[in-house]
């Protein structure tokens, strides 16, 4: 690139320098919350990536590409967006107002195109590797899409983050030549400047992950230096000197910054620099590459050149650069006077009335800006697979039988629908076999980019791994998996094939990676994943794998189904639902559940669990109504006053269970007929899908003033207005609400210590799940009445 290009870019980076500057400005000065709040904003943190971004949007990127921006750059982004023509203007002063410009880059909330979301740091770094793993995963099974490359400008102080490590560790990210980092080397973290440089650290452990390493450290003026006769003693000096002196020197001119350069110097480099006048020295010594235009766009070639590894780019910059704050240790999130913001505007030739305006079309800057506006310009993007999902795969079960083994069944038999099998994907934190996927993978094989040899035989497992294999198995990291079903969720946007992705993990395990299963659904991803084993019922394994605040978190979750099925039909209903719902397909048989668009969370048992219950509702309902039923959250497994008609003066209770518990519920409401109580049992299928239907009802009438109706899915399977006790392998409180929601008095049960290792009975009788604790349960709920 000659120099009128990059006198051209300079002029834009610094446009989009003062935007990024005013953006933050205006939020926390021009407009007033009146609450008492601050506004904040990251002007030093969004500086310190002005001349990177611009040197990617402007000159570097394709309309293909994808990149995820640091959360404290987003000013920054959205100033680019802006000058490209993607951004109205009235969102430039609603930086984290209502319905304006979020404070971290949102794919669901901001107004543009935004292709990653970031802000818990790390995961948005992580997520391009992961997009790329799955563009890899798409072009073997699809064909290949347009080339893209998956960029992340992340921060230094990211790399603190163990998620980093965990996914620049895995086998499945490996060889990705379309993945590049760019660091923000501004060595400050939010509190401090950083007392020790890590580059050789950090360096070291990409290359042994085997990714290549560039460094942009100095730019042409100090390149320039130091080929001068002596230049080798000045980099000494500068490489040597501790960060916290020469992050300090941003803050200094004249005399008193040639002072503070050389304290502690070798003798020689005073004569040294000598003849530099103090003027010029301070441009001189803090030129840094990652401010450097034409530094960055040759890292960038360079990465570009290297196809069989990923790269990462640590780009040494100044926190703040071309702001009076530069440097200051206590700038992260420090805001310029109004008298500085003045003088900047003033700098760049704007005014009051001229602040905000574009580039001039006519302008080189302007017609670039147009230019680069039609290169990265992207065509719309299907959502819907496109494929109808059955409504259920009929899987058989003749005996008792888990919910976990059922799983894996339905699977595979939908593996082998023509329709559906192809768009399937799975993939697990190193517990593919002992989740059940075992069936899938024999079937369809383990992904691998080239095919590879296998040298032992396994009769229960076929572990062949080809780029056919519809199973991509990663490293014992659940932060990884759930960043890996997020990106594939995603894939209808990032890689242009809508997918129907698969994750399982030991339910106690999910919370382990619920960081990245939050960002994957604030995302918008769509995906199933299955946390089996569950709970106490996991009894011989003791407390440390048995999960007791999992439900919780998955009805508390936004933008994820949470469900508990106890029978096989059940399950497989639900399961198929749940891919109907992520492939968009219309349905033949609408239900009365509402459109649901976000990510699925079956939690599952070991348990093996008698049939014949749900056969005798099934028998007594009808499969419509039933399937209605289960599919809108619970449903009546018995019926007391039909099973015992002798009871229908009795008095009443409704037993509601989830899951593995429904044997014990059973056989309380056996016991509580025998001494002449009437008790109901509800099967709840998801408590999410009753929790949300009742909240709406609630929600309305609180908006409306009106009296709230009762949701259907409430109705019709508590149709008695009598008390109720909950059970759950679960902590009490996910299923407490319902006493709430039916307006009766209740009694939760569940697990509200940690567990022990025992049987499935001694544990469930050390947190009054047996049938005994039930019952007396349930006559405590109606002495409440």
């Amino acid at each position: 690139m000659d120099e009128h290009e990059l006198g051209v870019l300079d002029e834009i980076q610094r446009r989009v320098l003062w935007l990024a500057t005013r953006i933050v400005d205006a939020a926390n000065h021009d407009r007033g919350a009146g609450d008492g709040v601050k506004v904040g904003g990251h002007q030093a943190s969004s500086a310190s990536l002005v001349t990177a971004m611009t040197a990617l949007w402007f000159a570097h990127l394709d309309g293909e590409d994808r990149v995820a921006v640091k959360p404290h750059a987003s000013p920054v982004f959205h100033a680019i967006q802006y000058l490209l023509g993607n951004l109205d203007r009235s969102y430039l002063p609603r930086l984290r107002a209502r319905g304006g410009l979020q404070s971290y880059p949102s794919r669901t909330k901001d107004p543009d195109e935004v292709d990653f979301s970031t802000g818990s740091v790390g995961l948005g770094a992580a997520a391009p590797l992961f997009a790329a793993v799955t563009r890899r995963y798409v072009d073997a099974h699809f064909g290949a899409r347009p080339h893209s490359r998956f960029v992340a400008l992340i921060g230094d102080a990211e790399l603190d983050e163990g998620n980093i490590w965990e996914a620049v560790a895995d086998p499945a990210t490996t060889g990705l030549g379309n993945v590049m980092w760019v660091v923000d080397f501004n060595r400050q973290s939010l509190d401090r400047v950083v007392p020790g440089v890590r580059i050789d650290q950090w360096r070291g452990q990409f290359e042994a992950a085997g990714w290549h390493v560039v460094e942009v450290k100095y730019g042409r003026r100090l390149a320039e230096a130091y080929d001068r006769p002596g230049g080798a003693a000045l980099r000494d000096w500068i490489d040597a000197m501790p960060n916290e002196q020469y992050q300090s020197l941003f803050g200094l001119t004249g005399p008193a910054l040639r002072k503070q350069f050389l304290d502690g110097a070798p003798e020689g480099i005073a004569a040294l620099i000598a003849d530099v006048s103090d003027t010029d020295l301070g441009p001189l010594v803090t030129d840094l590459g990652g401010h450097d235009l034409a530094a960055l766009l040759d890292a960038y070639a360079q990465c570009d050149a290297v196809t069989d590894r990923p790269s990462v780019v640590f780009a040494y910059t100044v926190k703040g650069w071309g702001l009076p704050i530069a440097g200051n240790p206590r700038n992260h999130s420090a805001l310029l006077t109004g008298e500085q913001v003045d003088a900047l505007r003033a700098a760049q030739g704007l005014t009051r009335d001229t602040e905000w305006d574009r580039l001039d079309p006519a302008s080189p800057a302007g017609i670039r800006a147009g230019q680069r506006r039609e290169a990265l310009s992207r065509a719309p993007r299907e959502r819907a697979l496109g494929a109808t999902v059955p409504q259920a795969t009929n899987v058989r079960a003749n005996k008792p039988i888990s919910t976990q083994e059922v799983f894996g069944r339905v699977l595979v038999d939908l593996a082998r629908d023509p329709q559906v099998g192809k768009y399937l994907v799975t993939t697990a934190p190193d517990v593919a076999t002992s989740t059940n996927l075992a069936g899938f993978i024999n079937k369809t094989g383990v992904f691998a980019p080239t095919a590879q040899r296998s040298w032992s035989e396994d009769r229960v497992l076929r572990w062949t791994e080809s780029p056919e294999g519809q199973h991509i198995e990663l490293g014992i990291s659940e932060m990884n998996l759930f960043l890996l079903l997020g990106q594939l969720g995603l894939a209808w946007d990032l890689s242009g094939q809508p997918l129907l992705p698969v994750g399982t993990v030991y339910d106690p395990f999910v919370l382990r990676g619920l960081d990245a299963f939050l960002y994957g659904t604030y995302s918008g991803a769509r995906f199933v994943v299955a946390g089996t084993p569950s709970g106490v019922t996991l009894a011989p394994e003791g407390g440390a794998h048995q999960s007791t605040i999992t439900a919780s978190v998955g009805l508390e979750l936004p933008g994820v189904t949470f469900v508990e099925p106890a029978y096989a039909a059940s399950l497989d209903w639900l399961l198929c639902d749940a891919f109907g719902h992520i492939a968009g397909a219309t349905r033949a048989t609408p239900t009365a559940v509402p459109a649901e668009d976000g990510a699925y969370y079956f939690r599952l048992s070991t348990r093996p669990v008698d049939q014949a219950p749900f056969e005798a509702a099934r028998a007594r309902l009808g499969d419509a109504v039933l399937r209605r039923q289960v599919l809108a959250g619970a449903y009546r497994l018995v019926d007391a006053h039909q099973a015992h008609p002798q009871l229908a003066d009795a008095p009443t209770v409704q037993l509601a269970a989830s899951g593995a518990v429904l044997p014990e519920v059973l056989a309380a409401a056996a016991e509580l007929a025998d001494e002449g109580v009437a008790a109901h049992v509800v099967d709840v299928t998801s408590l999410d899908r009753l929790y949300r239907a009742w909240q709406r009802t609630l929600r309305q009438g609180v908006r409306t003033a009106t009296v709230p109706s009762v949701p259907g899915a409430l109705r019709s399977a508590f149709a008695d207005r009598v008390p109720v006790v909950t059970v759950h392998d679960a902590a009490s409180h996910a299923m407490a609400w319902l006493g709430s929601a039916v307006g009766a008095p209740a009694v939760p049960l569940g697990v509200d210590e940690f567990g022990q290792s025992g049987s499935v009975q001694d544990l469930y009788d050390l947190h009054d799940l047996l049938p005994g604790s039930i019952v007396n349960a349930a006559l405590a709920a109606l002495s409440l009445r």
